[in-house]
């Protein structure tokens, strides 16, 4: 598995693995119109060119076999980072992609002497929750986030290097 950094080539399979990984993780938590919504919004062409194009941005591509199979997406500030999108395609999860994406972003992180990285999961995502927790981080906060017309509960966490 080779871990790069992103390019406009990638904005097809980053959309549909964030629009596969919401439908598996977030299946119970969210209709199906806010899901599409969503991902069409976040995940635009527009929307991950300025991230790419973004000072101080990490966008970061798992791909195997010519096949991109996960990305994540962070920013720096001062002396944080945070992990705004991390996912991977669901027929690839347990296969260590996320953890091999984590590993390098905590990396960059670092070479940024960053001194701690924040993650935010909706609080009834099982499975973020524990992909994060089973990485080292700590639960320090609870915010909100709005998602088409309703506020859902989110956790923060954050990994202190």
């Amino acid at each position: 598995m080779e871990i790069r950094p992103a390019n406009e080539g990638d904005f097809g399979a980053i959309r549909r693995i964030a629009h596969r990984a919401w439908d598996e993780a977030y299946d119970d938590i969210l209709d199906e119109d806010t899901i599409t919504e969503t991902v069409s919004s976040w995940y635009s062409n527009e929307s991950l060119s300025d991230a790419l194009d973004k000072p101080g941005t990490a966008f970061l591509v798992a791909v195997t076999d010519d096949e991109l199979i996960g990305f994540c997406h962070a920013v720096f500030y001062e002396d944080e980072g945070d992990v705004l999108r991390l996912y991977v395609d669901p027929d690839d999860w347990g296969n260590g992609v996320g953890t091999a994406l984590h590993e390098r972003l905590r990396e960059d992180f670092h070479d940024f002497n960053t001194k701690r990285m924040k993650a935010m999961v909706l609080a009834d995502n099982d499975i973020g929750n524990e992909f994060y927790k089973r990485l080292g981080f700590e639960k320090t906060d609870e915010a909100s986030v709005e998602l088409g017309d309703e506020e859902y509960a989110e956790n923060v966490y954050t990994y202190a290097f």
